[in-house]
């Protein structure tokens, strides 16, 4: 098997898996327009090159990109060239690009896979991500050495190309409600003099336990670190496209819109850069510095 493979997308996650790549023994060549990106990746052993054409043909390509818009034009260029026999997207997409995407890669005799991953940087450089993936049964085999090596293992097939990106985004919809939740029950518990950290101890030993009271709020919020490695504008981004996806089949997710017009109000009052754990500032002010020394 054919252990040549090139990363699209350095920077968090993509910087990372590159780097765990490479550990387990892949020949790995990466690509990003931000010479900041490309440089990180090749002070970790990547070889960089400057021009994606010049990954197309490689035999396996793994993409971490911002947008479905960037994976549109990102797959027929590595398509190119004959030689590539699985593409595995680890982008948050969309599911009618990731259906288009595999129909073109089937034309050129190439698999394609969607596979948005859940993990965060930590994750992705220890090669144990968890993977939602949408594929053919036959592209999948294809593209199961890199998922392997991405996830060790932990991914799950969901069904046709598509399917992954489904799933992953109502995933993020998921964790963007508890992100708001978690927040405003912890504020309460303070209102009444209840330690937040306690209360979070408590929550999540019971059946109200979710990662937002587990280890977001401790690890992140209660903390101040604020430092997941995760964007808000990318967390307000999937809040919104699960619920466009929705719509797209007749679904109205009425409290996934609710949680999505939250986290674009707290986008517009922090800005797309501010780490997705400070949405606390907005819901639960009182949990943060700022907010406590207010108080």
């Amino acid at each position: 098997m054919s252990k040549h493979i090139a990363v699209v997308g350095l920077g968090s996650m993509g910087g990372a898996m590159a780097s765990a790549l490479l550990r387990a023994g892949w020949q790995v060549r990466g690509f990003d327009p931000a010479p900041a990106a490309r440089s990180a990746a090749a002070k970790e052993g990547v070889e960089v090159v400057e021009d994606l054409d010049r990954l197309a043909g490689t035999p396996y390509a793994v993409l971490s990109l911002p947008s479905a818009r960037v994976v549109e034009a990102t797959v027929p260029a590595l398509l190119a060239r004959p030689g590539t026999l699985a593409i595995v997207d680890t982008t948050t997409s969309e599911p009618g690009t990731s259906a288009e995407c595999a129909a073109l890669a089937a034309d050129k005799g190439a698999a394609f896979v969607d596979a948005p991953v859940s993990g965060g940087r930590d994750g992705a450089a220890d090669g144990r991500l968890a993977a939602f993936v949408g594929a053919d049964l036959d592209a999948l085999d294809v593209a199961r050495p890199v998922l392997d090596a991405l996830t060790g293992g932990q991914y799950r097939h969901l069904g046709a190309p598509g399917s992954g990106n489904v799933v992953k985004l109502l995933n993020n919809a998921l964790a963007a409600v508890n992100l708001v939740a978690v927040g405003e029950a912890l504020a309460v518990a303070k209102a009444y003099g209840v330690d937040p950290s306690s209360a979070a101890a408590g929550i999540s030993g019971a059946s109200g336990a979710s990662k937002a009271s587990a280890a977001m709020y401790p690890d992140w919020v209660l903390t101040g670190t604020y430092d997941s490695g995760f964007a808000l504008g990318l967390m307000a981004r999937d809040a919104a496209l699960a619920v466009e996806t929705a719509g797209q089949r007749g679904a109205n997710p009425q409290l996934l819109t609710a949680a999505s017009r939250v986290w674009q109000e707290a986008l517009a009052a922090l800005g797309p850069d501010a780490d997705f754990t400070e949405i606390a500032r907005t819901v639960a002010p009182s949990l943060t510095s700022e907010g406590a020394s207010a108080a």
